[in-house]
């Protein structure tokens, strides 16, 4: 596996931004981010920030200097992570070879805003050497493009070293969501739902935890106070690895029914904890998410959560087996360390110096 020096367009507050730069750093690849947004991004040789903000025109106002930078850093790679923005950048600073990862809604939803950003979506797609995604129906959606470049599905995946089982099955009940607190995840029918549930089942020994935080947080205090249910909530909101870890392995189930998703690294991190999953029944939830590991129910059905729970609560030799299973899962398809491995080793498909393919294959 050869070093590269690799030139990220990527927003560097993100913590997927930091996991993949700081994977590749470890693998020996001397990184750079260019980014709108400033963050540490443990690993980067250089971040530098441009056109700070996210107004649309910005990123086309930015194109000269992301140009003028490029050149300037002569990299091996350049990867735009985020297709409608970044990969605007990566597309148009002018160096091959060039990857595209595609994180979700840039490709299942904004492309449907007009008839413009699909477009662009696809004039950016089109110039790419190598596409990624985590799931494989973004996978399906880009090939509708006409792309030409080699289609590979990466996961995010989990740290199953950070993220396992608890040394002892937890007490109670509990139940936790790692998602966000905006309108796409569904928290309102997160707690809907599991106020329904407590009324069922009012003997069961269970909290709710919320982690994620968002602009929706005032709101839902507020149902969970409607509700009457806010002494058995705990809004965590946005926390480190060790916090999540800690949530994770005292809770028995996790819930992630958002509207619309590509393959959750929260679900990923969730079955590695050897937690049962209640997931929205979306493209991306069916390849992880079956009878062994938990339930899928349709997002924003309040019903179909809180019976889905009831399910669960009543049997414990299920949840337990759940649990298991999802952590084997993990273990052998989704670990951090092997789908980065897979991505480092997919630097080498392409002669860096001439920007040609050396192998063509999804």
């Amino acid at each position: 596996m050869t070093a590269r020096r690799l030139l990220f367009f990527a927003d560097a507050s993100s913590v997927h931004t930091r996991r993949w730069v700081g994977e590749m750093a470890a693998r020996g690849h001397e990184c750079h981010v260019v980014t709108r947004l400033a963050g540490d991004v443990p690993g980067a040789r250089s971040v530098q920030v441009i056109q700070p903000g996210q107004d649309r025109l910005g990123w086309f106002r930015a194109l000269p200097q992301v140009r003028r930078l490029t050149r300037q850093m002569a990299p091996d790679w350049v990867h735009g992570h985020y297709v409608t923005s970044y990969g605007l950048w990566a597309a148009g600073c002018g160096h091959r070879p060039m990857a595209l990862t595609a994180w979700g809604s840039d490709i299942l939803v904004t492309p449907r805003d007009s008839r413009l950003m699909r477009a662009l979506v696809g004039w950016s797609l089109r110039r790419a050497d190598l596409i990624t995604a985590d799931s494989a129906d973004m996978l399906g959606a880009i090939a509708e493009y006409g792309v030409r470049a080699p289609l590979h599905q990466i996961l995010w995946g989990a740290d199953t070293d950070k993220f396992r089982p608890a040394d002892a099955p937890p007490a109670g009940f509990d139940i936790v969501s790692l998602r966000n607190w905006e309108a796409n995840y569904n928290i309102d029918v997160v707690l809907q739902a599991f106020a329904g549930f407590l009324a069922q089942r009012p003997q069961a020994a269970s909290t709710l935890h919320l982690l994620g935080g968002g602009p929706l947080e005032a709101d839902l205090r507020q149902l969970a106070r409607q509700f009457g249910i806010e002494a058995h909530v705990r809004f965590h909101g946005r926390v480190g690895d060790a916090q999540m870890v800690e949530a994770l392995q005292r809770s028995r189930v996790s819930i992630t029914v958002p509207a619309s998703d590509a393959t959750s690294v929260s679900l990923l991190e969730s079955m590695a904890c050897g937690l049962a999953i209640v997931a929205s029944d979306l493209p991306a939830n069916r390849q992880w998410v079956d009878a062994a590991g938990g339930c899928r129910v349709p997002a924003g059905d309040v019903n179909a959560l809180e019976a889905a729970l009831i399910a669960l609560h009543d049997d414990a030799a299920a949840l337990a087996a759940m649990g298991r299973h999802n952590r084997q899962r993990i273990e052998r398809e989704a670990s951090r360390r092997a789908q980065m491995d897979a991505m480092s080793a997919l630097y080498d498909t392409v002669d860096a110096a001439a920007g040609r393919l050396v192998g063509r294959g999804a």
